[in-house]
């Protein structure tokens, strides 16, 4: 485990944080160096293959612990783990995420087609596919179903992603929280003894279902909170029309060649008639139409049998999935241990838990599709410069923060997206070019550069964070940085009202759509949609300078004379324009962990959570190996 810098003069000069050093902060920094000389002490895990071994079930029965109990079935209140875990594999939309790929493949709809300018999309639903009542799905269900997700208005999870469909109001905005992007960096230390080992961290829960009981009142803190009124569609103008009984037409504002990737998100998947969430308990009789069905529900967790209504029922090979809510992570660790659970996800190890288990095979690390991300205020000079944009992001060393001030349990940002995109092109992190545009842009060693107003929100890691990258600022350009740290409330004020230099946010990006997601990144920003006159190159992109310089190490915008048109600055909404404008400087990605066993086949971790019950089998005939390769 490697501790955090020391709090030196040299380490904070350039840095003002408003906020007092108290009696409790000296007593955690107490705390934390008992607690880091005991992990010194602690034994290296044996030469074992996998955490613990236990022989496969003989059925295709598959047990998981996804976090707590769901709080609810409704698609359209799905926003993370282990909700979404659920939906996906009792409800089927248009489309399906590949576990393996993130692209898009087939569901409901047996194929789709677009418009030469992407902006209206065409989907051909099966004519076998079914409600487990027995009745056949239509166009309707889903025009019905989108109505109803727009009219819940920020009661949905992630409305933002309805924001590009024609007629969708305004209002129908919801973006993932700052908090709800640091939900990876939560972990309490786990209280250790010397000389303590992994196995001796988890104690054995009985196999009684009073072991997953929650207490009254429990709910999971994934979920989402923000609730607000209602909204109308204008349903006369609304670009979703069902244009026969198998034929859904979709109508876009602006282009979007990802579209069957954004409807394969769970809160796009249909829901019968008038189907009521709204209760305090689950229901186990609701009408669904994926892969697997509801047959009960109580607090020792959700039982779910294959359709027998399901399309393509045939090439599903588990017969009974459990879904085991877990208090917290160290019983799941220890229900794991126990041979109770098949796979364990969704929760919050310690960082000294995810260190001594990371040698096993059967251990999981995911980098997860939540971007932490300093916004810019880009139409403020001189952050209007493209130059000093790029200066303040090659003078972040972003592993000196990932496995320094967040003991390796995120994953440095060189680029918006954690998963693979179409431009090779990645964030530079080099001081002495960042120096030399610093220079070019009229601020040589930091001369005359005004004090950066940074605001972050009151968390302890992006206290940290801020520190390091302040620290980072004044060694390699001289300039100095006062943090500003606000409630979450009061941050999002001050950034809508432009009261900035830059300031912190987060952003879980639930979707493979390229467009999707950098409308959630630079929604609300002042550097994407402020009214200001920008030079725009011969690629049509915003330069803020006389002088084009590259993102990464290699330019690839060719040279040559630069227009004299002058617009308005157009959202971004590739990754390209983002790593070349730079209205936002990406940090790091969260990253997810889970343990698996090894006779688990198709159960595939992704950066979406986007894990598919239809792809897993059990191998009923693995066996751990013995050390001559045969199996025991």
């Amino acid at each position: 485990m490697k501790p955090s810098s020391s709090g030196n003069k040299s380490e904070r000069a350039g840095v003002t944080l408003r906020r007092p050093f108290t009696f409790a902060v000296a007593a955690f920094c107490l705390s934390s160096l008992v607690f880091l000389s005991a992990c010194t002490e602690l034994e290296k895990p044996a030469a074992e293959p996998f955490f613990t071994q236990t022989n496969p079930p003989k059925k295709q029965e598959f047990r998981w612990s996804n976090g707590k109990l769901p709080k609810s079935f409704d698609p359209a209140t799905a926003s993370a783990p282990p909700e979404t875990d659920v939906v996906r594999a009792i409800f089927e939309g248009l489309t399906e995420t590949d576990p393996k790929t993130l692209e898009e493949v087939s569901g409901v709809a047996e194929s789709w087609a677009a418009t030469d300018n992407f902006k209206v999309w065409t989907f051909n639903l099966r004519k076998e596919a079914k409600w487990t009542n027995g009745k056949p799905i239509v166009a309707d269900d889903f025009v019905r179903s989108w109505k109803r997700l727009i009219a819940m208005g920020r009661k949905a999870a992630h409305g933002n992603l309805l924001n590009n469909i024609f007629g969708v109001p305004t209002g129908v905005t919801q973006i993932s929280s700052t908090d709800e992007a640091d939900l990876f960096l939560n972990s309490a230390p786990t209280p250790v003894l010397p000389n303590m080992s992994l196995q001796q961290l988890v104690r054995p829960t009985n196999s009684n279902a009073n072991s997953w009981q929650l207490k009254a009142g429990e709910t999971n803190s994934n979920s989402q909170t923000e609730k607000t009124g209602a909204i109308k569609p204008e349903t006369d103008n609304l670009g979703i029309v069902a244009e026969g009984e198998h034929v859904l037409k979709v109508t876009l504002i602006s282009p979007d060649k990802d579209f069957p990737k954004l409807v394969a998100n769970p809160i796009f998947r249909p829901v019968y008639g008038d189907s009521d969430f709204a209760g305090k308990e689950l229901n186990a009789s609701v009408v669904t139409n994926g892969p697997f069905k509801i047959v009960s529900v109580d607090s020792s967790g959700i039982v779910l049998d294959r359709s027998e209504t399901y399309w393509n029922r045939a090439e599903v090979k588990l017969e009974r999935v459990y879904f085991m809510p877990m208090e917290n992570a160290e019983k799941a660790l220890a229900a794991y241990r126990a041979g109770e659970l098949d796979a364990v996800t969704n929760a919050d190890f310690a960082p000294l838990v995810l260190k001594l288990l990371s040698p096993y095979d059967d251990f999981r690390r995911t980098t997860h599709s939540a971007l932490n991300f300093y916004d810019i205020n880009s139409v403020k000079p001189p952050f209007s410069d493209r130059r000093v944009r790029q200066a303040l992001s090659n003078a972040i060393e972003r592993e000196q923060l990932t496995e320094g001030e967040m003991e390796g349990v995120t994953r440095p940002a060189l680029s918006f997206f954690p998963f693979g995109t179409k431009t090779k092109l990645k964030l530079s992190q080099d001081k002495e070019k960042a120096k030399e545009l610093l220079d070019e842009a009229g601020f040589p060693d930091g001369k005359d550069f005004p004090v950066i107003k940074l605001l972050i929100n009151r968390n302890d890691t992006q206290q940290r964070v801020a520190r390091s990258v302040a620290k980072m600022w004044k060694q390699n350009l001289n300039l100095e940085t006062e943090i500003i740290v606000k409630e979450a409330g009061e941050l999002e004020l001050a950034r809508k009202a432009g009261e900035f230099d830059l300031v912190r946010r987060g952003v879980v990006l639930p979707t493979a759509d390229e467009a999707a997601n950098f409308m959630a990144i630079f929604d609300g920003s002042l550097g994407a949609k402020a009214e200001q006159p920008v030079v725009k190159d011969e690629k049509n992109r915003s330069v803020d300078s006389a002088v084009k310089e590259p993102v990464g190490d290699d330019d690839p915008i060719p040279g040559g004379d630069l227009p004299t048109e002058i617009d308005a600055p157009e959202s971004i909404l590739n990754e390209e324009d983002a790593l070349y404008e730079l209205r936002a400087i990406p940090l790091y990605f969260p990253t997810s962990f889970s343990l698996v066993r090894p006779y688990v086949v198709g159960f595939e971790m992704n950066s979406l959570d986007a894990l598919t019950l239809s792809n897993v089998v059990i191998d009923s005939e693995w066996r751990p190996k013995k050390a001559n390769g045969e199996s025991k």
